[in-house]
């Protein structure tokens, strides 16, 4: 939803069938998380994607599978050999 820009947290909580604290706790926990940020204006919070937090988080995935690729290789070259000795 706010791919498509920012939104008030009410505006979020309309859209699915969970309770405002519930929206409210999941929209806190994505903040902390660095994927989103909020700005107070009036009584309302909106929301919008925090770039910066998406970048780490892409970063973070592609050294991952960097990694396990690199892993999975290792344990197919191993049984690889293993098989050929036999």
């Amino acid at each position: 939803m706010l791919s498509n820009g920012p939104r008030a947290a009410g505006e979020i909580a309309d859209q699915f069938p969970i309770s405002r604290p519930a929206i409210s706790k999941h929209l806190r926990l994505l903040e902390q998380a660095n994927m989103v940020s909020h700005e107070t204006i009036g009584n309302r919070n909106v929301y919008q994607l925090d770039q910066m937090g998406f970048d780490h988080a892409r970063h973070w995935l592609d050294h991952f599978w960097t990694d396990a690729l690199h892993r999975f290789g290792m344990v197919a070259e191993n049984t690889f050999v293993a098989d050929d000795r036999e």
